[in-house]
């Protein structure tokens, strides 16, 4: 009979489940199993994400297989197409109706944190991350989860940060009239004035490797990030390029303080259309979805407007608010809600395909605040409310609505900046029982 080191028979060991590991894995295994099994399955696909045992635990006990068609059956569509389709597929199709109807009918908490020292006017979230500024002289990179500080990028004295974008690798800012680089160690790198000046800037967004800034003469320059050079020059307008957007597709889509959208082409700097609301009013916020191709804009008099950008028609306006709109945005994988924030304070959720609102939220400020202090900060907790359709925004206190100045959008949550020192995180949430009998509006 064949032996191990330790005298044991191997045989034995393989009968028993050792072999490739302990029996304290093994038990683990089934101990996660266990736990795994009381989650429903949009917990459970982030449970995929947290580390690979994890995700292989999850995998081959077929959990996600097994809740993604119970989820199927308890929503009354048949198991049978579900089949048909990939699971990971299905299961993102669920996660956006889940994220539809959380921002449009769901209870909202809102935690809020001083997240500087004097009021900064914007944020944007990536990867489970948010980066605030503006304001300041001090960028700040936030752990959506713990709240945390992860990193801070400081901005020079003799320069002011107008707008700013980041990936997975590095900060890009807007430091006036030039351009400023952080790599994610804190590092700071500012271009050769040489290279890197240019008429005052009013916006940047950022896909690697190029930087895209908007600038006060109505002109795009593209800076690549690696040569630390301006490599094109593209006239967008005859005014102030006051918002940006990029597709994956290399198209710039501009808007300007004269109310028009432009869109070229980064690769051979070859305007490829011009849209035009009806109004005559400013174009001051943006946004393109890489899903479904629609383009939407926010104007200075509280239009929205939405662009099918295969066809460059128009296919509705809406005007949600008598004041200016200073940002919209959506989740990148949902077709179905936009987040609009402005002057007036009022988050309103949107229908991407007909302008409908959906949904008006705010701060309820008549209940009290509620706060607690983690290891990393100190979390003020309110609750948010639903306008009702024949409500007066006017006639209600401004304690309750701030100017929303900046959002972004995640999973279930809205992030919003207030030209203040708090950051507000507005999260939705409704029970998974209820979500599955209630039909899609």
């Amino acid at each position: 009979m064949e032996h191990g080191p330790s005298g044991g028979s191997t045989a034995m060991r393989r009968r028993s489940g050792v072999r490739g590991g302990t029996r304290m894995e093994w038990l683990e295994h089934d101990i996660l199993c266990i736990i795994f099994s009381f989650l429903d399955v949009f917990d459970l696909v982030r449970c995929t994400a947290v580390c690979k045992s994890w995700n292989a635990v999850i995998r081959k006990s077929e959990l996600l297989q097994v809740l993604y068609f119970k989820l199927r059956r308890d929503s009354g569509e048949s198991t049978s197409s579900g089949q048909r389709k990939s699971m990971e597929f299905g299961l993102q199709e669920v996660a956006m109706k889940y994220h539809r109807l959380c921002l449009q009918r769901g209870r909202i908490d809102i935690h809020q944190w001083k997240a500087h020292s004097v009021g900064v006017d914007q944020c944007r979230m990536k990867m489970g991350l948010l980066l605030t500024g503006v304001g300041d002289k001090v960028m700040r990179l936030w752990s959506l989860d713990s709240y945390k500080c992860e990193e801070e990028y400081y901005i020079p004295d003799t320069a002011f940060l107008v707008d700013f974008d980041f990936d997975e690798s590095k900060i890009v800012g807007l430091l006036g009239s030039r351009v400023g680089i952080w790599t994610r160690n804190g590092k700071r790198s500012i271009f050769p004035s040489r290279e890197g000046t240019f008429s005052k800037g009013l916006c940047v967004r950022y896909i690697d490797p190029d930087a895209v800034i908007g600038c006060e003469d109505g002109t795009a320059r593209v800076f690549d990030m690696y040569s630390r050079t301006c490599s094109r020059i593209i006239k967008m307008h005859a005014g102030p390029v006051t918002c940006l957007a990029l597709s994956d597709d290399e198209l710039i889509l501009s808007g300007s303080s004269l109310g028009s959208v432009s869109i070229s082409d980064l690769a051979s700097d070859q305007r490829v259309a011009r849209l035009r609301p009806t109004d005559s009013a400013g174009i001051r916020t943006l946004c393109f979805n890489p899903c479904s191709h629609l383009v939407f804009a926010g104007t200075t008099v509280g239009y929205t407007y939405c662009w099918d950008l295969r066809t460059m028609k128009s296919l509705w306006e809406t005007r949600i608010s008598s004041n200016v709109l200073y940002s919209l945005s959506h989740l990148r994988s949902d077709n179905s809600t936009l987040a609009v924030g402005g002057i007036d304070g009022v988050l309103r959720v949107l229908n991407q395909n007909t302008g409908e609102v959906l949904s008006r939220c705010l701060i309820d400020d008549e209940r009290p605040i509620s706060s607690a202090r983690n290891m990393h900060a100190f979390i003020e907790k309110k609750k948010g409310i639903r306008l009702p359709e024949d409500a007066e925004v006017d006639r209600i206190p401004r304690t309750c609505r701030p100017p929303i100045t900046c959002l972004s959008v995640g999973m279930k949550k809205v992030v919003t900046a207030h030209n203040s020192k708090y950051i507000r995180m507005w999260k939705f949430k409704i029970s998974f029982v209820i979500w599955v009998d209630l039909p899609s509006r």
